[in-house]
């Protein structure tokens, strides 16, 4: 390295810990002074395309998800909780920095047009907190734009293990001593091993090459999750055991007409897939999602075998959903409901109320989840951020000011869920627009952007998506 890169790279630490400082409002050294209670531990738990209907604490009887359902047992469940963008990258990036992806300028897996820079980075999740005082960890899948990584957002590295060994190392990290009160991020793969069964599918029919020919285990967890229980006929499966199809599994009425451009697997599997199919991969989404929750479940053993539970601000959610056969889909990218709403659970026993459920709050998994952390923390937010704390909604104060309305931005467009109505519309060279009734028609089957009657209605809700910016 020469003169010059060492003086910007000392510049840019200077810059990074004076940004730190600036953010950090000083939470702990005013806990320290006796001033405020000791900081809480903060325990995010991430799972990977799973979408709110997936714990059998929702009433979902084809799967049971015990650890999932005590977590919620024991604190506050937000049922209209949305990813900030429902895909991987741009939902993971939201969550870790606050920000809309569209901030970024992207809305899918694609690299982003405004790569992060500098400040993102400081002001992203691990940074801020570990200005604070806290001792900062982050465990399991990433998957984020470059030069995010966790280092330079702020996280010492647990494991890169997404599964079982996850599980391991929490429990092994909670096992210790600690200092200071620590920020655990521990963000498991799956239900998204479901991905494989159609692409697969897909690939075998039209004789194609294997797509994501490295995806050994994947492909072996996925293929046991198709597997049902030994002594049970095929006849007997799909008649007592096998989850039926949806009320919603056919297309919306006037859909827009990107949701019938689909090429590739996605739009062969709806064109061609049989009911024992679309039921099949039903059943092997909840054993995956099952499979997780038995790894979460070890990790909060751990915490209460080392008795920091009361102390232990634990948040779960997931990055996105699974169309799950909805509409004829599966997969996620759109503004539908099976993809873009997923669980917020918010639990820390003695301070949060037991087995509440929110059942009208709009929450963003991904812009509220930095304010929420921050908030329990004690810790002022990096300024300009779009979202709020969640910390009052949990603890049952609602503040009079809460939101009448809720970013969802996806893949070629942007969509308002509103307390009653969820408007989407497609934008650039695939125009088309959408407006479902949420209370009469929460199956999304019924798009009324084209019901004169409704008109009013849609015009209402294209005025309050500007007020959005765009980036």
């Amino acid at each position: 390295m020469n003169n010059a890169e060492d003086r910007s790279a000392g510049e840019r630490e200077t810059s990074r810990r004076s940004f730190l400082a600036s953010c950090s409002g000083m939470g702990l050294a005013r806990r320290a002074r006796g001033s405020e209670p000791p900081a809480p531990n903060l325990l995010v738990l991430l799972t990977d395309q799973q979408h709110a209907g997936m714990m059998s604490c929702t009433g979902n009887r084809w799967l049971k998800t015990p650890a999932m359902d005590r977590l919620a047992a024991s604190g506050t469940r937000f049922e209209l909780a949305y990813s900030a963008n429902p895909v991987c990258v741009p939902a993971r990036t939201s969550m870790m920095t606050g920000r809309y992806p569209g901030f970024f300028g992207f809305d899918s897996n694609a690299a982003p047009k405004r790569a992060p820079q500098e400040r993102d980075l400081n002001s992203a999740m691990g940074n801020v907190f570990r200005a604070a005082g806290y001792r900062t960890v982050y465990g399991g899948k990433t998957h984020w734009p470059r030069p995010m990584n966790p280092e330079s957002i702020g996280f010492e590295v647990l494991t890169a293990d997404e599964r079982d060994g996850l599980a391991d190392r929490c429990a092994g990290f909670l096992a210790e001593k600690q200092d200071r009160p620590f920020l655990l991020v521990a963000s498991f793969i799956n239900p998204h091993d479901i991905c494989y069964m159609a692409i697969d599918a897909y690939t075998q029919a039209n004789r194609l090459p294997v797509m994501y020919p490295n995806s050994t285990v994947e492909r072996q967890r996925v293929a046991e999750a198709q597997g049902w229980p030994a002594g049970v006929s095929r006849q007997e499966f799909f008649a007592r055991l096998c989850p039926p199809l949806p009320a919603n599994h056919g297309p919306t009425s006037d859909e827009p007409a990107a949701l019938g451009r689909f090429e590739g697997f996605r739009g062969w599997v709806r064109r061609h897939w049989n009911e024992e199919q679309w039921r099949l991969h039903r059943w092997a989404y909840s054993r995956l999602t099952e499979r997780v929750d038995a790894e979460i479940g070890r990790v909060l053993e751990a915490l209460r075998r080392t008795g920091q539970e009361r102390n232990t601000v634990v948040v779960f959610t997931s990055d996105h959903g699974d169309l799950d056969s909805a509409h004829g889909f599966e997969h996620k990218s759109l503004p539908y409901e099976e993809a873009a709403r997923v669980p917020f659970l918010v639990s820390r026993p003695g301070h949060i109320p037991s087995g509440k459920v929110d059942r009208r709050r709009l929450v963003s998994a991904g812009v509220d989840l930095l304010p929420t952390l921050c908030d329990f923390a004690g810790i002022e937010p990096p300024a300009g951020l779009p979202g709020r704390s969640v910390r009052s909604l949990a603890s049952g104060r609602v503040p009079a000011d809460w939101r009448r309305d809720l970013l969802i931005e996806f893949t070629g467009g942007r969509c308002l869920r509103s307390s009653r109505y969820k408007y989407a519309v497609w934008e650039g060279g695939q125009p088309g627009e959408m407006l479902i009734d949420m209370e009469k028609d929460p199956g999304e089957m019924t798009n009324l952007a084209g019901h004169p009657a409704a008109a009013p209605i849609l015009a209402d809700h294209r005025r309050r998506l500007k007020l959005y910016p765009k980036g």
